[in-house]
């Protein structure tokens, strides 16, 4: 029998054209897709009870909350965003081996009073933007932010596998408050995702104050990505826009105020980058956005490896991939191991080309980093039974069942060594 060739299409595991797939295809029971379920928390903070939507990695869904944690994205707008924040993330981090961001968990906050929430001030009647009824309502938002700090968080942190890195991503309305959090509650995420940010606020007020507030403000070990939309007529541009009164005008032209203020801003140590999008309008911006600034924060996270490192995978390789996740750790302020899926990949190419020292030490590695995944042990239980440690292999099978009695194809296995 050939032990490798089975090996491999149990575990379903691909090549394909010289890139490794790091993500398992795991039998599925189920007749719907998920990509997440609905909480909620009682604020008293608010006085009302709020929806979250929320979705975990596939990782932590297989592994039942083991020791990993994630860093976790916040997402204003949650029900208008929430579901393409997770697909971006999931390509990014899940399909195809990529790296270009962790695997996180995605928190959408759904809104009650979008327009008390995400109003940092309150603002007097500004026709035609902030007509009688939103002027009412306006000026919530630094209770909003007191109940991101004192409940909403503190509740994602004891419930969920969440690591202690945060995102906040907002769009108009969410990213005022994105830009107002970052100024008067900075170290309360780590990074933060404006996206055509409603800098007019409150008269162009808002504006002057965040830029007084920011003048002399350490934010080292912060990251902006902020972008802006293309809301002008025809006849404008960029630079026409600057010189133009007109009250349409002004959220084009306050958002590329505060761009020239990070732009000259040489103290504050930010870590900022802006993106102008021409060819898409404030309702459209959010999609392409969001991708660009996920790939702007998290750059640091991408795992660099030439083809030839890829298909001649040695320890020497190993070496950097464990290099890259200390940096990576050093980035987002905790230890990341290895995922689990990136060692298994390589460890069963080491099995392939008979390197059973490596093989070895790699497979032994993934269940001291992920000692509660029913699939470590079961590989491991490949790796024996390779080996003709039939012993070891039905012990590793055993725990796999313990850990996962309806785990694919491990009973099998098992019944058949015995």
């Amino acid at each position: 029998m050939n032990i490798l060739k089975d090996t491999f299409r149990k575990k379903k595991i691909f090549f394909v054209f010289f890139i490794l797939l790091t993500s398992f295809a795991f039998a599925q029971h189920k007749t719907k897709i998920e990509i997440g379920t609905i909480d909620s928390i009682s604020s008293k903070v608010l006085n009302e009870n709020r929806k979250i939507w929320v979705h975990l990695p596939k990782s932590a869904q297989n592994n039942g909350f083991a020791k990993q944690k994630y860093p976790v994205v916040y997402v204003l707008d949650g029900d208008g965003h929430f579901s393409s924040v997770v697909g971006i993330i999931e390509e990014m981090s899940e399909v195809n081996g990529n790296t270009n961001c962790p695997e996180m968990i995605v928190v959408g906050i759904t809104n009650t009073n979008r327009n008390r929430d995400l109003t940092p001030t309150h603002s007097d009647v500004d026709p035609p933007f902030v007509p009688k009824g939103l002027s009412d309502q306006s000026g919530g938002g630094e209770k909003f932010a007191e109940f991101l700090e004192k409940e909403l968080i503190p509740y994602i942190d004891n419930k969920y596998p969440a690591a202690s890195y945060r995102t906040l991503i907002g769009h108009s309305f969410g990213g005022l408050t994105a830009i107002n959090i970052l100024t008067n509650h900075t170290n309360l995420f780590n990074s933060y995702i404006a996206i055509d940010p409603s800098m007019w606020w409150d008269h162009q007020k808002f504006i002057a104050e965040t830029e007084k507030k920011l003048t002399n403000k350490n934010l080292a070990n912060v990251s902006l990505f902020m972008a802006g939309a293309n809301t002008m007529n025809d006849d404008m541009d960029v630079v026409k826009v600057r010189k133009d009164t007109a009250v349409f005008t002004r959220h084009i032209r306050s958002i590329l105020d505060l761009n020239d203020f990070f732009a000259k801003d040489k103290k504050s140590n930010l870590n900022y980058d802006y993106k102008y999008y021409n060819d898409y309008n404030h309702g459209s911006v959010p999609l392409i956005a969001t991708y660009d600034g996920l790939r702007f924060i998290f750059k640091f996270n991408q795992l660099k490896l030439s083809i030839s490192e890829q298909i001649n995978f040695n320890k020497a390789v190993f070496t950097k991939i464990e290099k890259h996740y200390d940096d990576v750790s050093k980035h987002l302020g905790y230890k990341v191991a290895v995922p689990e899926n990136t060692i298994n990949v390589y460890a069963y190419q080491s099995l392939s080309k008979k390197d059973m020292d490596l093989a070895g030490y790699l497979f032994k590695l993934n269940v001291a980093n992920y000692p509660q995944s029913p699939n470590v042990y079961d590989s491991l239980g490949d790796f024996y039974e390779a080996n003709g440690d039939n012993k070891n292999a039905i012990a590793s099978y055993e725990k796999t069942l313990i850990l996962d009695k309806n785990f694919p194809e491990t009973k099998g296995k098992l019944e058949k060594l015995k």
